[in-house]
């Protein structure tokens, strides 16, 4: 059995007002062959939260096979969700914890289709600092910012 790809996936999502129209986008690039797959989407109303959530479920989904991937993304929502908090949301029956009782899970739908492609892939997160010179990061920051004007016909 040959070893899966290795991808590199930079991820975010932009919002105008939160809740507002709202933008994804993904870039992916594979080092081995230089090839890249960018996309991007919005929503009329949406928050900034699930938008970065959906950047990164539409990478991920747009893989063909399981693969090493490391996801970029300037949102600590999105990697400490990955990285600390998953397992308890899921443990719960996707509730979170508020002192002794358990409350409902803000974007819970989007929080189980990412961990769907969690469990094909391996997932590797990196956090970046948003707009602070990173090239890809600023790259589909403004795509996801670019797909809401869209949107919005500006």
């Amino acid at each position: 059995m040959t070893k899966p790809s290795e991808v590199l996936l930079y991820t975010d999502g932009a919002c105008s007002g939160n809740p507002g129209p709202g933008g994804w986008a993904f870039l992916m690039i594979h080092p081995a062959t230089g090839k890249e797959l960018e996309r991007s989407g919005a929503e009329r109303e949406t928050t900034n939260n699930r938008m970065e959530l959906r950047a990164v479920i539409e990478g991920l989904s747009a893989l063909k096979r399981p693969t090493r991937v490391e996801v970029f993304t300037d949102s600590v929502y999105v990697g400490k969700g990955i990285s600390e908090y998953m397992p308890k949301w899921k443990a719960n029956g996707w509730r979170r914890k508020e002192g002794t009782k358990f409350a409902e899970l803000k974007n819970a739908e989007l929080w189980q289709r990412l961990d769907q492609l969690l469990a094909t892939h391996q997932v590797k997160y990196t956090r970046v600092a948003g707009h602070s010179g990173h090239v890809e990061n600023d790259r589909v920051d403004g795509m996801a910012v670019e797909a809401y004007r869209k949107l919005l016909g500006r």
